[in-house]
């Protein structure tokens, strides 16, 4: 097999839109070395480069970031590498830094696809070449572009005759693995399911191919990170082709690690297209996310604008006006629309709150029928419904402008009016400020599923729900066992006075976290999952069951409730 060398500046638009498939972050590793004498051959796989570690001598000789042998091999020595997900071929990068007089003379590099290597016997190994030998070069980086192989998951990487190597990365395709029953739903843009980031405006810290990675990384190197801009109006943005042609449901952006220099907003558009890289500016992007305030170090979690005749190739991730992420996942299901509504994705991992009966409205919409996702709770998804209430170990990951200062003598930390009680009645109406207390039982529970049949609002006053938590000692009133999540369900109010059912949200929170409702948002009775949950309640009310107070509206029309699916 031929090869072609390619000058680095090159790298971009020749395996900028590959998979490094030896990446320890997709679970590369060592499987089989002949000989690293002086330098272990674990270091070819780090994600970092290679610093230098001139000047610095251990008990063999001088150290390096990488693979070193011995010298005065007869032959050539070996290193074997299991791949982290079975994959085609395309290109290699061979540096070696900081080896200048040591550094290997040239490489080769031979394939495997088996299931059962025996490293203990190699003898009967039937290894494919796929890079001739081919020369290197002191303290530099050598990429070389092969045609595309068949799918394997081995290399082994030969040097002649022995030497150093500081970096080895093999390029190429993942062998997607995508559920069989299309109905299920999986991360469509994952790099495992095939998914590959093709574009990007900017990756000046942290490159795009990032943001489709398993796992939430390590710290800020292994996210997708742009350089600081200085225009007003900038943007930022990265397009991924998703594994295969799918429905869209749920996003999550997660900026773990990035505290200082997460975006300031974000949106989401997706298409149709048969193009690998369709152009960014293009007018057939369909916003499926609209700009969305972002939080540090956190999984941020939406419901996606979609209907289930939409099908979408790819997915573009906008961020302003720059900043980092850590990773998007895209959940949905594969193929092409049958016309009915798919089935929603869940993620893994009733008492009315007023007083006395008040009047209640019912309403027709085509949203009955329909399963919403139930998505955790996080303050930036929920802004437009309210506030979320709630510490942070991280005082980093709090809010911008969440205000903290120690108290208690050192032995707290405060965070200040996460949430201000409001209220805008008459004042001939006489409603009071006060704290309640609501006893809820648990939900009913059908196949993962809860029944939205009710919402109620409030259009004098905001109100706040917080958990209270369990315990207590023998004879007292606390609930001994208490549960530790519960339901917010919340729509916008829309033009004919009535919820606007395609803002409905359905959020699940922790007993760690309090809401308040903004004045007039829509929202379910307080539903608790599992066990009986105490909440303290928050609000201004006349509390003689005045529809000032409460006002109930009645989902069901005889045709059905709308389900909310929880996360499995």
């Amino acid at each position: 097999m031929s090869y072609r060398k390619i000058p680095l500046e090159n790298f971009s638009e020749t395996l900028g839109s590959t998979i490094e498939l030896s990446s320890v972050v997709l679970g590369g590793n060592v499987v089989k070395v002949s000989d690293e004498f002086f330098a272990q051959a674990d270091h070819l796989l780090l994600v970092e480069p290679a610093p230098s570690l001139k000047g610095q001598f251990g008990p063999n000789g001088a150290l390096y970031s990488g693979w070193e042998s011995r010298r005065h091999n007869p032959t050539y020595d070996w290193c074997i590498i299991k791949l982290g997900t079975i994959g085609t071929i395309v290109g290699f990068d061979v540096d070696t830094a900081h080896f200048n007089g040591n550094e290997a003379p040239e490489v080769s590099v031979d394939a495997m696809l088996s299931s059962e290597l025996d490293v203990h016997n190699l003898s009967g190994a039937e290894w494919t070449e796929i890079l001739p030998r081919a020369p290197l070069g002191p303290s530099s980086r050598h990429l070389f572009k092969i045609t595309e192989t068949t799918r394997f998951n081995y290399v082994k990487l030969n040097m002649y005759p022995d030497g150093g190597i500081a970096r080895f990365r093999v390029y190429g395709h993942v062998a997607p693995v995508q559920p069989t029953d299309d109905s299920e739903a999986f991360d469509l843009a994952h790099v495992f399911a095939g998914g590959c980031v093709v574009l990007t405006s900017n990756q000046h810290y942290g490159v795009g191919s990032n943001l489709i990675l398993p796992g939430r990384g390590k710290d800020m190197s292994d996210g997708w990170e742009t350089k600081r801009s200085r225009q007003k109006g900038h943007r930022d943005w990265a397009i991924m082709k998703l594994g295969a042609p799918g429905r869209l449901e749920i996003a999550e952006i997660d900026t773990a690690h990035f505290k200082g220099n997460f975006p300031e907003s974000c949106e989401l558009h997706a298409l149709n297209t048969v193009n690998d890289v369709p152009e960014c500016d293009s007018d057939a992007w369909t916003p499926i996310v609209p700009r969305v305030k972002l939080g540090p170090h956190r999984r941020h979690f939406f419901q996606l604008d979609t209907s289930p005749e939409d099908v979408f190739t790819h997915v573009k991730v906008t961020i302003y006006p720059d900043g980092g992420i850590k990773r998007v996942r895209i959940i949905g299901t594969r193929g092409a629309s049958t016309g009915q509504a798919a089935a929603t994705a869940s993620l893994a991992f009733v008492d009315n709150d007023e007083q006395s009966v008040p009047a209640v409205k019912k309403v027709a919409s085509s949203m009955i029928g329909k399963i919403i996702p139930v998505l955790p709770l996080t303050p930036e998804a929920f802004a437009p419904y309210g506030q979320v209430i709630q510490a942070y170990g991280d005082h980093a990951a709090a809010p911008p402008g969440t205000k903290i200062t120690p108290a208690n003598g050192g032995t707290a930390s405060k965070f200040h009016k996460l949430a201000l009680p409001r209220s805008c009645y008459p004042e001939e109406m006489g409603a009071t400020p006060g704290l309640s207390v609501y006893r809820c039982s648990p939900v009913t529970i059908v196949d993962g599923k809860v029944d939205l049949a009710v919402l109620e609002r409030h259009p004098y006053t905001n109100q706040a729900f917080i958990p209270m938590g369990g315990g207590g000692f023998p004879g007292d009133e606390a609930i001994r066992q208490a549960g530790n999540t519960y339901l917010v369900v919340v729509a916008l109010n829309g033009t004919d006075d009535k919820p606007d059912l395609s803002t409905l949200r359905a959020f699940i929170a922790s007993a760690a976290q309090g809401i308040m409702y903004d004045t007039a948002v829509w929202h379910q009775p307080m539903t608790v999952l599992e066990k009986p949950m105490d909440f303290t309640c928050v609000e201004t009310q006349i509390g003689n069951g005045d529809k000032a107070d409460c006002e109930i509206l009645d989902l069901d029309d005889g045709n059905g409730v709308i389900k909310l699916q929880l996360p499995a």
